[in-house]
Formats: C-alpha cells, sequence, structure tokens
C-alpha cells in the first residue's frame, strides 16, 4: 500500500510550496484579492436559485465583477490558480463577513450591502492615493479606477432591494431585519489597516531592508484613512437602513462576541465547507486543461 504523501502529486506539492513563499508586504493585496474571490464564489451559488430571472443575471453579473477583480490582485502576488486552488484554508485572508453562507435571499442582500459599501469607499480612496504613492502602486491604481464603477452599480443594486424588502411587506422587512443583524457583528474587522504590519497582515511585517524583491504592490498604506472610511461606511449605512424602515444593529463590532479573524487566517465553519466545493476539481485534476 503506498503512503499518503506517495499519492499526493507531485505539481500539487510544487504549487504548495509556492503559495507558502508569498511575502509579507503582498498580504494585503492578497487580502483584498480574497476578498473578491470568495464574495464572488458565494453569489456564483445562487445561479439558478435567484427569485427572478432578472435578478439571476444581475448576481451573475456582480459575481463575475468580483471574480475579474480577483484574478488582477491574485495576479499581482502570484500565480492566480495557485492562490486560488492550492492553499489551505487558514492561508486565506479574507474577512469572514465574505464567507458568510448566502442564507435567504434578504441575507444575501445584507451582506452585499455591508461590503460593497466598504469596497467602494475603500477603492474610492486607492484609486487616487496609490497613484501617486510610486514604487509599483500603479497597477493597482488602475484597478481600483476600473473597480470602483463596478462596485458602485454593486452598492446601488444592494440599496435598491434593501429598500424594497425593508420598506415592503411585514415578512420581507422581518427577514432585511434579521440579515442585518446577524452580519452586523462582521463588519468591524472591514477597517482593520490592511497595511504591512497592521492587524491585517497577521503578524506578517519584516524590517524594510528585510523585503524580498518582486512580492507585489502594497495596499491600503499610509494613504488610506481606515477612521475616516469606517465613519462614511457607518453614515452611508445608516441612512439607507432608515429610509427602508429598517432599525439599524445596536450589536458591538468589534471586541467579544464580534468577528475580526479572518485577516490572520482564521475562518468560520462554513468556509471549510465552500472551499471544498471551490477547490474540488482542481485538486482533483490538477495541470488538466480543454
Amino acid at each position: 500500500m503506498s503512503s499518503t504523501a506517495d499519492r499526493v502529486p507531485t505539481d500539487t506539492v510544487h504549487a504548495a510550496a509556492a503559495v507558502a513563499a508569498v511575502p509579507a508586504e503582498a498580504v494585503p493585496t492578497l487580502a483584498l484579492g480574497d476578498d473578491a474571490l470568495v464574495l464572488s464564489h458565494r453569489l456564483g451559488e445562487w445561479a439558478g436559485h435567484a427569485p427572478v430571472l432578472e435578478e439571476e443575471v444581475a448576481l451573475a453579473n456582480i459575481a463575475l465583477d468580483l471574480l475579474g477583480q480577483a484574478r488582477v490582485l491574485l495576479s499581482l502576488v502570484g500565480d492566480e490558480d495557485e492562490l486560488a486552488y492550492l492553499r489551505e484554508e487558514r492561508a486565506f485572508r479574507n474577512c469572514q463577513l465574505v464567507e458568510q453562507p448566502n442564507g435567504d435571499f434578504a441575507h444575501t442582500i445584507a451582506r452585499q450591502l455591508y461590503f460593497s459599501t466598504y469596497q467602494h469607499l475603500l477603492y474610492e480612496q486607492l484609486a487616487t492615493t496609490t497613484a501617486t504613492s510610486g514604487d509599483g502602486a500603479g497597477p493597482l491604481a488602475a484597478l481600483a479606477a476600473k473597480a470602483v464603477k463596478e462596485v458602485a452599480y454593486h452598492r446601488d443594486h444592494a440599496r435598491q432591494w434593501t429598500l424594497r424588502l425593508g420598506d415592503g411587506t411585514d415578512e420581507s422587512h422581518r427577514r432585511m431585519q434579521r440579515g442585518c443583524d446577524s452580519l452586523w457583528r462582521f463588519t468591524g474587522e472591514l477597517f482593520q489597516p490592511l497595511e504591512e504590519g497592521g492587524p491585517g497582515t497577521g503578524g506578517l511585517s519584516r524590517p524594510a531592508g528585510d523585503r524580498p524583491a518582486g512580492g507585489g504592490p502594497s495596499v491600503g498604506g499610509p494613504g488610506v484613512d481606515w477612521a475616516a472610511l469606517e465613519s462614511e461606511w457607518l453614515a452611508s449605512v445608516t441612512a439607507v437602513l432608515q429610509e427602508a424602515t429598517l432599525t439599524v444593529p445596536e450589536g458591538p463590532r468589534r471586541g467579544a462576541w464580534t468577528a475580526g479573524a479572518g485577516r490572520q487566517g482564521v475562518h468560520t465553519e462554513p468556509f471549510g465547507r465552500m472551499l471544498a466545493e471551490m477547490q474540488h476539481l482542481h485538486r482533483s485534476h490538477p495541470g488538466a486543461s480543454w
């Protein structure tokens, strides 16, 4: 009988080693790419299950936008396929909000409202600050400038549905409120700084003189005002919820009983099952093409 190590394809071993070599300064870029990749997969799970045909198309288009963003971001860090399909769960740096299961449609819309509002504000800042920060920031500025237009549509789509469901029937209002309440504790993590040495790097920072070359551009450095970002996010989300006749959740967003370890590679239980499904085909047939 062969050992377990004997059954692991050689290509997979080599790829896993390459993934493990992601340098510390590239982790913030990796985190943004993981956010987009994981949420894209979650939205893709609605294919064939959306409540109306028009919404089937809308969710699929949003998922494709996010997948395109993920491909660009992961390509700046390394091989996009290896990073997406051959990393283990603890190597992913996405926030825990995007990995939460779809739930019912109102639950998905609440997740989309929280995340797309954050992503739109962040990319607005990155589109301007990274353009002038130099040293490899060019690709990120270009990505942010393009993505901010896409994400503006994602945010508006979530806002319109929040208004329809919140100010709709008693049942839709109840479900929308439940979705907003249950995901509220995952929103504080969005505003952990991503710059090297911050909480978002998972303690992987290195001295400036010890940085390996070619590690990809950094994201969310001193040019991003995280406090202002969070303040703007709160104001925007609060305005939408109040217009939808919903109550702004009162639960904590930081500290005990909240989420906040996804950037450090700690994920919730549903993420492992999602990752197994997402990576199954590539891991079963390494190197396959058609």
